[in-house]
């Protein structure tokens, strides 16, 4: 498929005028990530370029871009903002931040480094911006909303999904501290600095609510996708096992929705995602955990 807002084609398009904003020569950017968002790393220059694949979900690279700046002033275990001013960046209707770039590290981070890490975010003092309270389902109805190409049954039986669960989530958070959450927590967002010290990336989801939704996406994930061990290793390394508290069902609910959300924005524009997407509603429907999934970004590559 090639046709879309959200095309490999048009988001490199993006990349070479944002480039060309901050006089920047991308000539060697190569593709990190290709999923809900363009990710890009430009080693020569040092930085990496994020480029939202959505038009509803603005609000989040605004707020990924103030935290980046609040990251720096309290020292947190993540990546820095690059020092361009004016961020986000926009680019027709889409909008970009620019990180300061990771080399990849011969020692990988792990789910040990994940428990770690996770401890110390969650440890970090009370944020000084606004943020958004823990809303999976407003940001699931956000993705069906920019989807192009989603058939009005599978559209319906989403809404009826977030339906059902918008009032769990909502007594869940009422319920919680308002800890600081990453998110989107795996190994994937996980980077090893040259210094040694493992810091974490994407901060898309990254909101007020229960400590728990960080440990329930491991979780989750060892579910549905190729069992790696990885929620055993974190379970020992953080301290807790989320799969024996209370709200292991809500999470784990919350968690399946953004696994098949994540790609409907994508569905116009890769054959791939628009299988995987069917493949992962279906399954979760019947709760048929016999299937396993594949990660919406392998297919980035492929169309």
């Amino acid at each position: 498929m090639s046709n879309g807002r959200f095309t490999e084609e048009r988001m490199r398009a993006a990349l070479n005028a944002l480039a060309d904003q901050l006089d920047i020569d991308a000539s060697d950017a190569r593709t990190l990530h290709m999923a809900n968002n363009a990710v890009y790393a430009l080693p020569s220059a040092g930085i990496v370029f994020r480029i939202t694949r959505s038009n509803t979900l603005h609000d989040r690279v605004r707020k990924g871009a103030r935290l980046g700046r609040w990251f720096s002033d309290v020292d947190a275990p993540t990546i820095r903002l690059a020092p361009y001013p004016n961020q986000p960046l926009v680019y027709e209707d889409l909008l970009a931040t620019v990180w300061n770039y990771v080399p990849p590290a011969p020692d990988a981070p792990d789910a040990d480094d994940l428990g770690k890490v996770l401890r110390e975010f969650h440890n970090l003092p009370a944020p000084t911006i606004d943020l958004p309270r823990w809303d999976p389902v407003g940001t699931a109805r956000k993705r069906i909303a920019d989807a192009e190409a989603l058939e009005d049954g599978d559209r319906q039986t989403l809404l009826d999904w977030c339906d059902r669960l918008e009032p769990e989530i909502g007594t869940l958070v009422e319920a919680s501290s308002g800890t600081l959450v990453h998110g989107d927590a795996h190994v994937g967002n996980l980077l090893r600095r040259p210094d040694g010290r493992v810091v974490l990336c994407d901060f898309d989801s990254t909101c007020l609510g229960p400590s728990g939704v960080d440990l329930a996406a491991v979780a989750a994930a060892e579910i549905w996708f190729a069992s790696t061990g990885e929620h055993d290793r974190l379970v020992k390394s953080y301290g807790f096992d989320i799969t024996s508290d209370p709200a292991w069902p809500i999470l784990r609910q919350a968690r399946e929705l953004t696994f098949v959300v994540g790609g409907v924005p994508l569905l116009a524009s890769s054959a791939g995602v628009a299988e995987q997407f069917k493949l992962r509603l279906d399954s979760v429907m019947a709760n048929d955990t016999s299937v396993v999934w594949t990660p919406y970004a392998a297919y980035g590559k492929r169309d």
